[in-house]
C-alpha cells in the first residue's frame, strides 16, 4: 500500500480578505502548499450550511453544500457581483478567526443578490445540477425558504400543516416563496461548482480530499423535516431520544449532542437507501471520507429526547453488518474510513474488522502509561493516524497546558523523543512519519506548532469553537520544504 501523509485544515480556516476562508484563490494556494510540502492529502470538516452554534456537526443538510463558503471574488469575475458590493465585507474581515456573526450580516445579502442576477445564467449545465440532485434539493430549498420566512425557527414550531408536509400546504408555499428557492438551488449549484474545480485542481496535483461526514443529522434539518419516518420523533416532530455519549475523558456529564437517532428498522426496510445516497453525495466530493462515531453502527447511546445531561441514557445494538453488506452493493466501501473512537467494545471491533475499514489512531491518547493500542508501535496499516484531531488540544497547548498530568507529558517527551532545539512538534510530526499507519494527517495548527489559542474545538462547549483562521503569511515556501523532507525521509511522498 501506498504510504501518505496530509493535512487537516478545514474551508472555513483558510485565510480571505472575507473574513472566512473560501473555495478561492487561498483553497488553490493551499493545494499549492501541500503539493510543494511533498502531500497527497487534504482532510476539511464537514461542508454542510451550518446551524446551532455553527458547529459543521449540526447542519441543515447533510446534502446541501455551505453556500458561505462560495467565494465572492470568482462571482465578481463572472459578472454576477460587483466589486464596491464587497467593500463592507472587507472592511469588517477579521484575519485570525472567524466573526460568524459578521458573516451572516453580510454574507446572505450578498449571495442573494448574486442568485437573482445569476438564475438561468448557466444554461443546461445548472440544468442537470438540479436533475442530478433532485433527490434532496427541492427539499432542502423549500426547507430554507420556509425557515427564512419564519425567521429562522425550528420546523416544528411552522405552522402544522407545513411541519407535516400536508401537500396544499406545501403547495402553497412553493409558489409564495418560488424566487426563493429558485436563489437557493443557484447558490448550491455555484457551491458544486466550485467545489468540483477546487478538487479537479487538487487531483491534478496529486492530493486527494478526506471529507467527514457526522454519523447523525440536526433535529433542525430538511433531512428531518423531509424524510421523518427515518428517525425517532414524536407526533409533534421532535426527537423521542437523542445522540450522545455517557460521561468520558471530555466532560463528567457525558456529552449530550441532541441529534435524533435513526429509526434503523425503517432504513432496513428501504435497503438503506438514504444511507446509500448520502455516503455517494459525500463520495462525489471527496475521494475518501472519514464516517465519525462509527461505534454507533455496533451499539449506540440512547439519552431521553428530554434530558438535560447524557448520565441518563442506554445502549442499543445498531444496524451493524447489515448495513455495511447494503451499502457494499452500490457505495465503494474502500474510499471509507471509520471514526472508531470512543467507548469501544468487541462488538465495535469485530464490526471494524469484518468492514475492513481503516481506523483512526490518535497519539495524544496514547501516553497514560499503559502500553495502549494509541502509541505509533502497535499500530497497524491499515489505520489512519493523528497527533491529535479538531476534538483535541493542540499539540504544544497539551504539552503545556498546566492541567496536562506530569506522568503522560513525561511519557510524550521520553516516547517522541521531543527537544526544544529541534521543536517539539516537528519532533512528533517525525515520529508520526514513522508508523506503519498507510495515512498520517496532522492539524495544520501542529505543523505550525501553535497552542490552545489555535483549537478549532472543545466538544461540550457550546460557543467559541470552529474559529481559527491561518494566517496567509505563514504558509511559506520554507515550511513547505521541511515538512517535504520529513515526508520524503519516511517514504510518504
Amino acid at each position: 500500500m501506498n504510504r501518505q501523509s496530509g493535512i487537516l485544515l478545514h474551508i472555513t480556516s483558510l485565510p480571505s480578505r472575507y473574513g472566512i476562508g473560501t473555495l478561492g484563490k487561498a483553497a488553490y494556494e493551499f493545494v499549492d502548499f501541500l503539493a510543494t510540502a511533498g502531500q497527497s492529502l487534504w482532510q476539511v470538516l464537514p461542508i454542510g450550511p451550518t446551524g446551532y452554534g455553527n458547529s459543521p456537526y449540526q447542519a441543515f443538510s447533510t446534502f446541501a453544500g455551505n453556500p458561505w463558503l462560495i467565494d465572492l471574488e470568482e462571482l465578481v469575475e463572472e459578472g454576477l457581483l460587483e466589486r464596491e458590493e464587497l467593500l463592507e465585507s472587507a472592511r469588517r474581515a477579521t484575519v485570525d478567526h472567524v466573526d460568524f456573526e459578521m458573516i451572516e450580516e453580510t454574507r446572505i445579502p450578498l449571495l442573494m443578490k448574486a442568485a437573482v442576477r445569476g438564475v438561468g445564467h448557466y444554461g443546461a449545465e445548472e440544468q442537470a445540477f438540479y436533475t442530478r440532485n433532485e433527490y434532496w434539493l427541492p427539499d432542502y430549498a423549500l426547507f430554507s425558504a420556509i425557515k427564512a420566512y419564519f425567521g429562522g425557527i425550528p420546523y416544528w414550531k411552522w405552522p402544522v400543516g407545513l411541519r407535516d408536509r400536508l401537500p396544499d400546504a406545501l403547495a402553497e408555499y412553493r409558489e409564495m416563496l418560488s424566487d426563493q428557492i429558485s436563489c437557493i438551488c443557484f447558490l448550491q449549484y455555484l457551491f458544486e461548482r466550485q467545489w468540483q474545480s477546487v478538487k479537479e485542481y487538487a487531483a491534478r496535483k496529486g492530493i486527494s480530499l478526506i471529507g467527514d461526514l457526522p454519523i447523525y443529522v440536526a433535529a433542525d434539518s430538511a433531512d428531518t423535516w423531509s424524510h421523518p419516518d427515518l428517525f425517532q420523533l414524536d407526533e409533534n416532530k421532535r426527537p423521542i431520544l437523542v445522540a450522545g455519549v455517557p460521561p468520558d475523558a471530555f466532560s463528567d456529564d457525558g456529552q449530550l449532542w441532541g441529534n435524533p437517532l435513526y429509526n434503523w428498522e425503517a432504513m432496513k426496510a428501504t435497503g438503506y437507501d438514504w444511507w446509500c445516497r448520502r455516503l455517494l453525495k459525500a463520495i462525489e466530493r471527496h475521494q475518501y471520507v472519514r464516517i465519525d462515531h462509527f461505534r454507533a453502527f455496533a451499539a449506540y447511546y440512547a439519552i431521553p429526547g428530554d434530558s438535560e445531561t447524557a448520565k441518563v441514557g442506554e445502549w442499543v445494538i445498531g444496524p451493524g453488518l447489515d448495513l455495511f453488506r447494503h451499502l457494499g452493493e452500490k457505495v465503494p466501501l474502500d474510499a471509507l474510513i471509520a471514526e472508531d473512537l470512543g467507548i469501544l467494545d468487541d462488538p465495535v471491533r469485530e464490526l471494524l474488522a469484518s468492514t475492513k475499514l481503516p481506523g483512526m489512531k490518535v497519539l495524544l491518547f496514547g501516553f497514560s502509561g499503559e502500553d495502549s493500542e494509541y502509541l505509533c508501535h502497535n499500530y497497524v496499516a491499515n489505520s489512519v493516524a493523528y497527533i491529535g484531531t479538531h476534538d483535541n488540544e493542540t499539540l504544544s497547548g497539551w504539552l503545556f497546558n498546566p492541567k496536562t498530568p506530569p506522568h503522560e507529558r513525561k511519557n510524550a517527551m521520553e516516547y517522541m523523543r521531543l527537544r526544544e532545539s529541534e521543536g517539539y512538534h516537528w519532533g512528533a510530526i517525525s515520529t508520526l512519519m514513522a508508523c506503519v499507519s498507510q495515512k498520517v494527517i496532522f492539524q495544520m495548527q501542529d505543523i505550525l506548532g501553535l497552542g490552545n489559542f489555535a483549537r478549532m474545538n472543545t466538544p461540550s462547549t457550546p460557543s467559541g469553537n470552529w474559529l481559527w483562521r491561518v494566517r496567509p503569511d505563514v504558509l511559506t515556501e520554507d515550511l513547505a520544504l521541511r515538512l517535504q523532507r520529513i515526508t520524503h525521509t519516511y517514504h510518504r511522498c
